[in-house]
């Protein structure tokens, strides 16, 4: 019984994401702001409901890596507007349609003159975040402001066996297409084994443009040997120096960006950074980056989308590995 209870629940929240995806966020982007996002966050408390068990798996991990500063009544208002903020960015990426004119007036950008300083040393910039607010979004909207964008990142749908080619489609004409579109080269999937991407990085970084990347994916198992285990979230993690590397490489500058949501859901602040040193040995230049996403964490713990993401959380090192209680893929999953 407990089991066709539980089978029952992913078939409704998969019809669910999948009537939000097709027809009910295309529609409501149309509408106003200030409609369009109350719908989104009315659909996120509605998940909050129907997903009781991911709702408690985020609960535990707040609580276990942050530790006491979270207590269990604020770990569930976090676990809360995590669902409300996921279902603010899928809102976020239908409002960026044609030229994001109407994402874009609610998006205030800070610092863009470290953007510009960069343009003038004729090297590009190297754009690093986290896993943090609706980042796809607002590296969009940087593009369609006139500042050109390159993405290096992995979309986990096209290799995960358990994904079927129907849903592999869906999420391609449903996500990736539409980021696509506000990006100035393809894609970049930096896969064990996919050196080239260093090299593409590259190449738009010396045509003096922006290339974006997240330091804080957990390393799959190949390339744990390459990882450093630095202080993140008051514990220990494991990632990629990736960002450091292209940096030494090439001589860009980087600078470190993060989206911010405002109480009222519909407004965001996107922050740039002024260049962060490079000087010293990789694992130290990248401690610095690291503390920045971690310090972007701590100020608001509920933009962190891999609280969602337990098996990503346990690759960092934060928790322990927990077996999914629901085997099937998810139609419920956060924009990457």
């Amino acid at each position: 019984m407990a089991e066709a209870g539980a089978k029952a629940g992913l078939w409704l929240r998969r019809a669910e994401g999948f009537a939000y995806w097709s027809v009910i966020a295309p529609v409501a982007a149309c509408l106003p702001g200030r409609l369009a996002y109350r719908a989104a966050t009315l659909r996120g408390d509605l998940n909050h409901w129907l997903w009781p068990h991911k709702r408690s798996e985020i609960v535990r991990d707040l609580r276990q890596v942050l530790g006491d500063e979270v207590s269990q009544e604020e770990a569930e208002r976090l676990a809360r507007d995590l669902f409300r903020y996921r279902s603010c960015e899928i809102m976020d990426l239908m409002r960026a349609r044609g030229s994001a004119r109407s994402l874009r007036k609610l998006v205030e950008i800070q610092g863009i003159e470290h953007l510009e300083a960069a343009l003038a040393g004729g090297k590009g910039a190297i754009l690093c975040t986290g896993h943090f607010g609706s980042h796809q979004n607002g590296f969009s909207v940087l593009n369609a402001s006139g500042y050109p964008v390159t993405t290096i990142g992995r979309w986990d749908w096209k290799y995960d066996t358990t994904v079927s080619p129907a849903e592999r489609r869906f999420w391609t004409l449903a996500f990736s297409r539409r980021v696509v579109r506000h990006r100035r080269r393809p894609h970049l999937e930096p896969w064990p084994g996919r050196f080239q991407v260093a090299v593409q990085a590259a190449a738009a970084l010396r045509e003096n443009e922006f290339v974006t990347i997240c330091s804080d994916a957990g390393p799959l198992a190949a390339d744990q040997p390459r990882s450093l285990e630095l202080p993140f979230l008051g514990q220990k993690a494991r990632m990629l120096p990736g960002v450091v590397s292209i940096a030494k490489l090439t001589g860009a500058p980087v600078l470190m960006v993060f989206i911010h949501r405002s109480a009222d859901y519909r407004h965001q602040t996107l922050e740039i950074s002024p260049p962060v040193s490079m000087q010293g040995d990789t694992e130290t230049a990248f401690e610095r980056v690291v503390a920045a996403i971690d310090a972007a964490i701590q100020r608001n713990p509920a933009s962190w989308n891999l609280w969602f993401e337990n098996d990503v959380l346990a690759r960092l090192g934060l928790v322990p590995a927990t077996p999914p209680a629901e085997t099937a893929d998810e139609l419920q999953q956060s924009t990457r």
